[in-house]
């Protein structure tokens, strides 16, 4: 029988609706620790190691997580790893787990958009369909998965698209690389294993922009007084920003603060095509550095991780081009 582990984070799976007013909240316990997991094939074990809304959730949160993994890994002799999160931040934590942890067991993410007690409720059957995951030898090697509403979705390519409907997490452009039902586990892809990166600590503060149509270079100026290790631009189209932000772009990189370019687009991936001023081909040549197919959420954790190891614009450019 698979020994798994649930770690609970809290969320969205561990709150309840209130039926006077409606609101969804935290109760005084998380309730699915005293639910029922009705799963035959495996030994299950339970940690709450925190019980907090996923807006709540910080890098250093998840590294705590990521600590806490490999330690009951090492100690208990786990099969599989199951993490409940709330969906706000869950493929930003998914992500950073997906990059700074590697076991030779699977760990699965889930959550839920629907409160215990809420008709319809979705977060006893995704943990039901998690800890079915993390039970299957086919899921050893691929990453951190995050299964929700039947489908199992590699970290680096997830993400929430849907504010209130239990069919939010999707994989734009890959699509899920497995389901999972009543009659087991099925894969029918294996994700590029992600570079690993061993981390201790994260004191890098980076932060996170989003481009829009007349955006010039006082938002950056307005930024340098919070002494950034880095930023991250979600640019538009294919890697282009307007040309009133230049003057604050080339303050920054003749501070060496590496500048990382995404796209604010659903699908597709930067590339530095347009040599007009502000398009792509200008802004690499001016030092940015192009993401290959990140959002900027998770563009801003894997800076924030490669910043604690190294400096260098070479380096950094060779960790966002895989």
């Amino acid at each position: 029988m698979k020994k798994i582990l649930i770690i609970h984070t809290g969320g969205t799976i561990s709150m309840q609706e209130d039926a006077a007013t409606g609101e969804v909240k935290q109760g005084k316990m998380n309730p699915l620790l005293t639910s029922i997991y009705d799963v035959q094939a495996a030994n299950i074990n339970t940690i709450e190691l925190f019980f907090l809304p996923s807006p709540h959730i910080t890098p250093n949160h998840m590294l705590h997580l990521k600590e806490t993994i490999i330690e009951q890994f090492e100690k208990e002799g786990l099969d599989g790893i199951v993490v409940t999160h709330g969906t706000d931040t869950l493929e930003e934590t998914a992500f950073f787990l997906d990059i700074t942890t590697k076991l030779p067991v699977p760990i699965v993410m889930t959550g839920a958009m629907r409160s215990s007690n809420e008709l319809g409720s979705d977060g006893l059957y995704n943990l039901l369909s998690a800890i079915k995951v993390a039970s299957s030898e086919q899921a050893k090697e691929l990453g951190v998965l995050v299964v929700m509403n039947d489908e199992i979705h590699a970290a680096a390519n997830v993400t929430k698209t849907h504010t209130s409907n239990i069919a939010t997490f999707r994989s734009p452009q890959y699509g899920p690389i497995g389901v999972v039902n009543k009659s087991g586990v099925f894969f029918h892809n294996r994700p590029i294993q992600q570079r690993q990166f061993q981390i201790k600590n994260l004191t890098k503060n980076v932060l996170l922009l989003k481009a829009y149509a007349g955006m010039d270079h006082s938002i950056l100026e307005a930024l340098e007084p919070l002494q950034m290790d880095g930023l991250v631009i979600e640019a538009l189209g294919q890697g282009n920003l307007p040309p009133m932000m230049l003057p604050g772009i080339k303050s920054l990189l003749n501070k060496h603060i590496p500048i990382i370019i995404v796209s604010r687009c659903f699908n597709g991936i930067v590339q530095d095509v347009y040599s007009y001023e502000g398009g792509g081909k200008h802004l690499k040549q001016l030092g940015a550095i192009f993401s290959n197919g990140l959002n900027g959420p998770k563009a801003r954790i894997k800076l924030m991780i490669a910043l604690e190891s190294t400096s260098s614009q070479k380096e950094i450019e060779e960790i966002f081009t895989f």
